[in-house]
């Protein structure tokens, strides 16, 4: 028996896993072309330092070195820094003082790993000796390190007066002062939501070559975003977009990182372009640890103010946020636009103040990472509830309960005028705690348990614009998408979706995505924006594919065109078993002289938000500090679930995530800039037996702004992870008789271990 084509809602099996398991996948590294040339980079070992010779001659004379380029080089082929993505304040449209960032760096260095040459050879063993044979004389200087007082210190940029790349205060400041006047109490927090790296599987790379047909030059990534790489590679080598074309085909993780261009990526296409051969580069997992755009790395104070009944007065935030040393992609966008879309979270909060800057560092760019913005909101907000609700001595989830946003309120929109299409907090709330309940959690004599909560809300989107193309021949349509599959399954959810809006099967679809030539636009991934942005997009274009095909089939079905229906991919002549499917209506058109091929091209003009309530239970070993996740409970409401199993696998890898920054995942630099945490001896990744298994559920409400109903799955662990375990381990604390303080860094043994030793 003939099983049905899986459809929206369905739990279908991963039709990509077949030949990905099988080792069938077109990573970069698999890609063989023949004479590829391989670069390499020589990188800075200073943070901060003046650059006064660069002697190149002996590595340029090394046999099989065909290219040694300094930034005087890159003047010649008229090659442009990067610049970043977001340039503006959303809110404001006030300018971000930013310079530029350099494909090499010219007099100076300002972060370990900056690039200083970039060198092309046979094979990648000689560019790499030819790079240590290349001499540098720097004089170093003091590294700006201390993001406390980064504004305060020399700057790093002339064009960047006192490191300040955006200052910004938004919120009611005097009602706010008012509120915080006449409260009952007062908590406060100071925190450090710190510098993480996203650690895809696959390191970054490029391959580069001109291609023969079309004078195109083809770069090819490990990428979230061609469209992106594709402008800003083309403007920093002075073409139009049409002269470059990327393909990212297989794609082994992202997280964030891969959204925006590197320096090496330019560098890469524009040796293959000077040399009219193929270039290769490929990083290095320890050059990814110090040069890979890491994540996070705020500074927060804030405090909140409740009344007698533990209802929220208002929120007070102090932040700072480190760009690194160059503003790179969205970086500041993260504090104007997703740092402010919710800045009271779920909740009913009276009034509030925010005040922000973002300074540059001597440490290696910020990018973003998973919850970008609403991770760093999130944290303080429900690290300030917990401590409320033991200072009050009031129940967690009661305090919570007494001032979340209700089911009945929505739509609800925000002071920031940000609205909130749907959602019931409180039945997620409700169903952890019931869950919570019913846990039987077993510990040794010498641990101690605690547990934390933590709601989140997160805004989807990302580029507000997207694109997607039908086209159909005898026997299939061919559905072409400017989103981007990096490991999420959009291979099989897609199908899903364009199964249940055109009725043929997974078989007839052939999806294309991630090359430039095949779509002129997208939007790529990010921002949980994949489905939410092509499904819709999806839909429109269906519903222009069956108007168009509707008379045609009306004629083929010799019936009035109001008889006809389009019902599960075939047009019927109601009340009949008359029926022709959708392929062969779009064989009849063409024959005809017409298409039913439709491109559509959606510009979004609201944002999705799932939202959810996490809860962590951890163990804490009061001889040795050690800290176990005993258990870790969702109810999350990611709209309508395309493919629910795929929601679950995403759930637990950005649950994963979230732990493991709050026990394990820390980038650290010393005092001079160098990085302490370089490979993975040093930067702890989690590993299964880090984790228990998930307890995940799911109470989904319907979103309103997109015709499909979904809402973005791909980060709500990452950040709602972090305050739930930094809340049970603060509850841990507490039981054990410890004020609980504010936690910075990872919860490491020895950091929790001294801290039971103060009592």
């Amino acid at each position: 028996m003939t099983q049905p084509a899986p459809r929206i809602g369905d739990r279908a099996t991963r039709l990509e896993d077949e030949r990905l398991v099988r080792g069938r996948g077109q990573y970069l590294e698999d890609l063989q072309i023949g004479g590829c040339l391989h670069a390499v980079v020589l990188r800075s070992p200073h943070a901060h330092a003046l650059i006064s010779r660069i002697d190149v001659e002996r590595a340029r004379s090394m046999p099989g070195v065909v290219l040694v380029w300094t930034a005087e080089d890159l003047d010649g082929c008229g090659i442009k820094p990067l610049l970043p993505s977001a340039r503006v304040n959303a809110y404001t449209n006030q300018e971000f003082v930013f310079d530029a960032m350099p494909a090499l760096a010219r007099d100076k260095v300002r972060y370990v790993g900056e690039g200083i040459a970039w060198v092309v050879a046979a094979d990648v063993e000689t560019a790499r000796d030819a790079a240590e044979a290349i001499a540098v004389d720097y004089t170093p200087l003091p590294a700006v390190m201390n993001l406390a007082s980064a504004t305060e210190t020399p700057a790093i940029s002339d064009d960047v007066p006192d490191n300040c790349c955006l200052a910004w205060n938004f919120g009611d400041h005097a009602q706010t002062e008012d509120a915080f006047a006449t409260a009952t109490h007062v908590v406060s927090v100071s925190l450090h939501n710190h510098r993480i790296a996203a650690q895809p599987m696959e390191n970054r790379a490029a391959l580069a070559y001109p291609a023969m047909d079309d004078g195109q030059l083809v770069l090819r990534l490990a990428s979230q975003n061609v469209h992106v790489m594709r402008d800003d590679v083309a403007r920093s080598l002075n073409l139009p977009s049409s002269g470059v074309r990327v393909i990212a085909e297989d794609v082994g993780g992202g997280f964030g990182s891969r959204n925006f261009p590197y320096q090496e990526y330019v560098l890469t296409a524009a040796a293959a372009r000077e040399l009219a051969q193929p270039v290769r580069w490929v990083n290095e997992r320890t050059e990814g640890c110090a040069t890979d755009h890491p994540s996070r790395d705020v500074q927060t104070d804030a405090s909140l103010a409740l009344d007698s009944n533990g209802q929220f007065l208002g929120l007070r935030v102090r932040s700072r946020f480190n760009a690194g040393a160059y503003m790179t992609g969205v970086a500041c966008g993260v504090p104007t636009f997703q740092y402010a879309a919710a800045p009271t979270s779920v909740y009913l909060i009276g009034t509030f103040a925010v005040d922000l800057d973002v300074a540059l560092t001597n440490t290696t760019p910020i990018g973003v990472t998973r919850g970008p913005g609403f991770a760093e909101t999130i944290d303080p907000i429900e690290r300030l509830i917990d401590k409320a609700a033991r200072v009050m001595q009031i129940d967690r989830f009661e305090l919570r309960r007494r001032n979340v946003v209700p089911a009945s309120m929505m739509p609800w929109t925000n002071a920031m005028g940000t609205t909130f299409d749907s959602g019931d907090f409180a039945a997620c709330l409700a169903h952890v705690e019931q869950r919570l309940r019913d846990l039987d959690v077993a510990v040794s004599e010498h641990e101690v348990t605690g547990v934390g909560i933590a709601c989140h809300i997160k805004g989807t989107g990302g580029s507000p614009e997207e694109n997607i193309s039908f086209a159909f021949d005898d026997e299939q349509v061919i559905f072409t998408t400017g989103t981007q599959a990096i490991g999420q399954g959009h291979e099989t959810s897609f199908r899903q979706i364009v199964t249940s809006l055109l009725g043929v099967t997974a078989e007839q679809i052939v999806y294309q995505a991630g090359d430039t030539n095949k779509i002129p636009k997208g939007g790529g991934h990010g921002s949980s924006r994949a489905t939410f942005m092509a499904s819709t997009a999806m839909s429109r274009a269906a519903d222009i594919v069956v108007e168009k095909a509707l008379p045609i089939a009306a004629n083929m079905l010799e019936a009035d065109i109001t008889d006809v229906e389009f019902v599960d991919g075939a047009f019927v002549v109601v009340g009949t078993d008359r029926s022709f499917p959708l392929l062969a209506v779009a064989t009849e058109a063409r024959k005809q002289g017409q298409s039913l091929d439709t491109y559509y091209h959606f510009e979004r003009d609201a944002l999705t938000w799932p939202n959810g309530c996490h809860a962590a239970v951890v163990a804490l070993d009061q001889d040795t500090g050690r800290v176990r996740l005993l258990h870790y409970l969702t109810a999350d409401d990611h709209g309508v679930m395309v493919n629910p199993m795929l929601v679950e696998g995403q759930s637990h890898g950005a649950i994963m995530q979230g732990v493991s920054q709050a026990l394990l995942e820390q980038l650290q630099y010393d005092q001079s800039g160098q990085l302490l945490t370089g490979s993975y001896m040093d930067y702890a990744m989690p590993r299964a037996d880090d984790l228990p298994e998930f307890d995940t559920h799911f109470l989904p409400t319907r979103c309103t702004t997109n015709p499909v109903g979904v809402k973005g799955a791909g980060e709500p662990g990452a950040i709602a992870g972090y305050p739930a375990v930094a809340n049970a381990i603060a509850d841990a604390l507490h039981q054990h008789g410890c004020e609980e303080g504010d936690f910075r860094g990872i919860a490491s043994s020895q950091a929790i271990w001294e801290r039971l030793r103060e009592h």
